[in-house]
């Protein structure tokens, strides 16, 4: 199985590996992309610093991160998993996984950005500033000039396995299972449960989102399950203990859409 995570917005820094190699990460089909990425990032954030701050939509409060980003060619790096924080990251907890669990966690986890594309969690990287909403003066909205590398990478990745996508929509946008692969694929929403008046009544909510999504991922790390089709992962989502409804598209190829209802975190 493999799972595509969005990043986090804020990011480790202290990096102490040697500088990144494009072409060493996961999916290094992707390198020349990455390094065309870099490029531009790189040079933006060298120039004006006005500029780069609105390219990148930097409150005052975040100018530091296009010095950051000037200096990413000679940085330290650290595992992604490290770099990545936040509420989905937290209650992933990739530091205090069993060593078996981190082992699946560095085949089977991707996170999809801006800048990379997407890296798997053993990847060394440095800390960065570049989603996946930015619009490159040279090379557009990052979105779209994602499209075509990862069409090529991807679907090799993902092989005749699973596919479990927890992305947001911004980085949904890089690449979107098609045919027989998104047969494969399965989407999830967490909805919070809330009776108000008598009455249940269901949201979507950021930080429940986050937090169950990276807590679902930590269950199925520590599980050690290994379902290769849709119907297979809601048998196991449900035996560890979430209430999972929806399930087959009426479409064939399309993805599976499940929602996952939670009441607290």
């Amino acid at each position: 199985m493999l799972v595509l995570l969005p990043p986090s917005e804020g990011k480790a820094t202290g990096g102490t590996g040697a500088p990144v190699d494009t072409g060493g990460l996961s999916l290094p089909d992707l390198a020349a992309a990455r390094d065309a990425v870099l490029a531009e990032l790189v040079e933006l954030c060298s120039g004006d610093e006005e500029k780069a701050a609105g390219v990148l939509g930097l409150s005052p409060g975040l100018r530091g991160e296009i010095a950051k980003n000037a200096g990413l060619r000679t940085a330290g790096t650290r595992p992604a998993g490290e770099i990545y924080t936040g509420v989905l990251y937290d209650a992933l907890g990739l530091g205090s996984l069993p060593a078996v669990a981190r082992r699946a966690a560095e085949r089977s986890l991707l996170v999809f950005s801006g800048l990379w594309g997407a890296v798997g969690v053993g990847d060394a990287i440095p800390s960065y500033r570049c989603s996946m909403g930015v619009k490159l003066p040279g090379l557009g909205a990052l979105g779209a000039f994602w499209r075509g590398p990862m069409a090529e990478a991807l679907p090799a990745a993902v092989g005749d396995g699973l596919v479990l996508d927890l992305r947001s929509a911004a980085y949904a946008a890089a690449w979107k299972p098609k045919g027989e692969v998104a047969e494969r694929t399965v989407t999830v929403r967490v909805l919070q449960s809330r009776v108000v008046g008598g009455v249940e009544k269901r949201s979507v909510v950021s930080h429940f989102n986050k937090a169950t999504k990276g807590r679902m991922v930590r269950d199925l790390l520590v599980s050690g399950a290994a379902p290769v089709r849709p119907a297979e992962l809601v048998g196991v989502l449900r035996d560890l203990g979430y209430v999972v409804e929806g399930g087959a598209p009426e479409k064939a190829g399309r993805a599976w859409a499940l929602d996952v209802v939670v009441t607290e975190l």
